[in-house]
């Protein structure tokens, strides 16, 4: 079986190697994973409606804080049992994908209350973005080659490095400049970001791919479109970041 390899920590050649030895309810597909990944991106829309309407009306009730923070909390703990246990995800990732839509509602609400229209801005940029990527990797524009694995592995690993030391300074009242002011450094950070973010689709396309190609087990083309939701949830939330900071600057 060929290597496979992805900047999204969720998804791995160890991972597909395993399950290939453990196949044996049908194999995976591409449009398998295309049309569980259609399932997910619906039930996270479920979920953004259920609290969205709340939070708009009254960004300060707790329910809008409870969602938020049990929809993010919980859609952590998820994800990480989803990535020890791949094959229960034709549960775990449904469940992700409704508890990140919860967060996701809430977040957006709050950042619509403040910048009127950037949710579906947000929104747009971000299926853009899917679309640009899946069309240029399908035509072999862009290619996931071992480098360009690396290359975006090495800059994956290096963005969460920033903010996981963002995240322990905030714990202490300070926070890095760069990354969160609205200057013109600030947003170029934010462009690369994004950009790191979208690269990652590619990497997830290219696994599915080969995941499909190896004959992997039916279960994982939930596996695989959960790992192509984390990657569009990351982008999606540095869509609104890069979005708010554009708007501070007018």
């Amino acid at each position: 079986m060929k290597a496979l390899r992805s900047g999204n920590p969720l998804i791995s050649d160890r991972t597909f190697a395993q399950a290939g030895a453990r196949a044996g309810a049908g194999a995976m597909s591409i449009q398998g994973a295309a049309t569980k990944t259609l399932v997910l991106l619906l039930l996270a829309i479920a979920g953004a409606a259920t609290i969205w309407d709340r939070a708009i009306t009254d960004p300060q009730s707790g329910v809008v804080s409870i969602g938020m923070w049990g929809g993010m909390i919980g859609g952590l703990v998820v994800a990480l049992i989803t990535a020890f246990k791949p094959a229960w995800s034709p549960i775990t990732a449904p469940l992700y994908a409704l508890l990140e839509g919860v967060f996701l509602g809430a977040i957006s609400a709050l950042f619509e209350t403040m910048y009127p229209g950037i949710a579906i801005q947000a929104v747009a940029l971000t299926f853009g973005t899917l679309f640009v990527l899946l069309v240029l990797y399908k035509t072999g524009v862009i290619r996931a080659t071992p480098a360009f694995r690396k290359g975006v592995m090495v800059a994956t690993g290096a963005i969460a490095l920033v903010y996981l030391i963002s995240m322990g300074m905030s714990f202490f009242g300070s926070q890095m400049p760069l990354l969160h002011d609205a200057t013109p450094l600030g947003i170029g950070i934010s462009l690369v970001i994004v950009g790191v973010a979208a690269l990652n689709l590619v990497l997830d396309f290219d696994l599915i791919e080969r995941g499909a190609a190896s004959g992997a087990p039916k279960y994982m083309e939930w596996y695989g479109a959960f790992a192509l939701m984390v990657t569009l949830v990351w982008l999606y939330l540095e869509m609104l970041r890069l979005l708010a900071k554009i708007q501070n600057r007018r």
